[in-house]
């Protein structure tokens, strides 16, 4: 292993080309530089200098060694001005752009949480309607993070966590079919359905579902937001169709119930947290670690953790 001071001994050398005027530079001695890099060069069976005129210059393998030891300085720079950032009194803004599902359920836990540890960062959530409009604010900086559903690929945008969520019944915890395991479209035809609208991403695996085994894709309501779909099933024995990210807390505290559906096994959401591939907000880098963890907690409601993955905007 490569200690820091062995790191520093060497870049001096390659930049003065000379043992003795590194140790002038590092106030050392010429002795103790010599010393260690002898026992590095028996330990890699290598010879990392080689004399060029009056001037040390490194070998092949000394090339591949300098490269790698100034990629570890310069990492270790950037790690100590984070740490410096997060010493004492962790002041700043955090900005994230989120769907409208998201608002009611993983957010509002993950943020008390952070603000509890961090009193003194202001966490600033806004809420858009579509992928493509949190990936827009997301790309121009307006926000440190966003976090939706399918987002498309974006050159500037990095994906720091995903996992896929399947399309389940979503009804109150009173309901007659609550306590099943797994429903069948046909199990919940009987009841009022409160259904996602022709605006939003679901609703063509809703229609694909129950025309699949000849049944009519019809609602009491028909609404773009979840805030309504999952109020109304609440306050009634409706069903809903959404996934386990859109109900966690409201199964978490007993309010709601999500039961898988056969015939939407293969429709999933895949729930991603971005970032801008150029941000350098510690803090936020912070708030995204909690909401890695928040999301892979509720993945136990029902959904699974998967690598990042792509594909259409839009929820």
């Amino acid at each position: 292993m490569l200690h820091a001071r062995l790191l520093t001994y060497l870049d001096e050398v390659v930049r003065q080309g000379s043992i003795r005027k590194a140790a002038e530079r590092l106030n050392v001695a010429a002795s103790a530089i010599s010393r260690q890099i002898l026992a590095l060069e028996q330990d890699m069976g290598v010879r990392l200098f080689d004399r060029s005129g009056r001037r040390l210059v490194p070998s092949a393998a000394g090339e591949l060694l300098i490269r790698h030891v100034r990629e570890t300085m310069r990492g270790m720079a950037r790690t100590q001005s984070l740490i410096e950032d997060l010493k004492g009194l962790r002041r700043g803004v955090v900005s994230v752009a989120l769907m409208s599902g998201l608002a009611a359920n993983i957010l509002p836990r993950t943020a008390i949480s952070f603000r509890e540890r961090n009193p003194r960062v202001e966490l600033k959530l806004h809420l858009m309607t579509t992928g493509e409009q949190i990936l827009d604010a997301v790309e121009r900086n307006d926000v440190d993070l966003g976090i939706g559903f399918d987002f498309s690929k974006r050159a500037n945008v990095r994906v720091l966590h995903s996992a896929q969520g399947r399309l389940g019944a979503v009804m109150n915890t009173q309901h007659p079919l609550a306590h099943e395991n797994e429903l069948g479209l046909k199990d919940c035809a009987p009841y009022p359905l409160i259904l996602a609208d022709e605006t939003t991403a679901i609703r063509p695996y809703i229609v694909e579902a129950f025309t699949g085994i000849d049944l009519d894709c019809r609602g009491i309501v028909e609404t773009n937001a979840i805030e309504m779909m999952r109020h109304v099933v609440m306050c009634g024995n409706g069903i809903c169709f959404l996934t386990p990210f859109d109900v966690e807390t409201d199964c978490r505290d007993g309010r709601l119930t999500y039961i898988p559906i056969r015939e939407l096994q293969q429709h999933t959401q895949t729930l991603m947290l971005v970032e801008n591939s150029k941000k350098n907000n510690v803090l936020s880098d912070i708030f995204a670690e909690q909401l890695k963890a928040a999301i892979i907690e509720a993945s136990y409601g029902g959904a699974r953790a998967v690598s990042p993955g792509l594909s259409d905007p839009g929820r």
